[in-house]
């Protein structure tokens, strides 16, 4: 049996410097629209780095630390977990935090999507890429992204 999810997550919203927001969209859940999203492996894990993690696993791009750099907005989200994705957490677990980052990387950035999370990809300006994510704390984040560069 694979063993219960975490609740606790990391979102990485990666951006252009002239804002234009990458949305993936679910494999599992075709037209829900998102940034990078994922729970830390184990307690302890690092949340810096499981966001590279992600973001490499998700999109094939590697957060190195000189061209590349996550950017951790020392803020979190306590969502409650949607009903349909519950069961892969403990029993009685219903909600989970989430700690935003984002990174900046050029428009010409190759996307590699993991096909078994991922089915397309879309570069959009943050208010229309706002409006296409599913997750309220998401779309949040894309809001306050011109808060949070430089």
């Amino acid at each position: 049996m694979k063993p219960y999810k975490i609740p606790e997550s990391v979102l990485v919203v990666i951006h252009t410097a002239d804002l234009q927001v990458l949305l993936i969209e679910r494999a599992d859940r075709p037209g829900f629209w998102q940034s990078v999203t994922g729970s830390i492996d184990v307690i302890g894990e690092p949340f810096i780095e499981a966001a590279a993690r992600e973001l490499f696993e998700e999109t094939g791009i590697v957060a190195d630390g000189k061209r590349i750099v996550l950017r951790d907005w020392q803020l979190s989200n306590i969502y409650t977990i949607y009903p349909e994705w519950r069961h892969r957490y403990a029993p009685g677990v219903v909600e989970n935090t989430e700690h935003i980052f984002s990174v900046e990387v050029p428009r010409d950035t190759p996307v590699t999507l993991s096909p078994r999370e991922h089915i397309n990809h879309a570069w959009l300006p943050h208010l229309e890429a706002a409006d296409k994510c599913f997750s309220s704390s998401n779309a949040e984040a894309i809001l306050l992204l011109p808060r949070h560069l430089g």
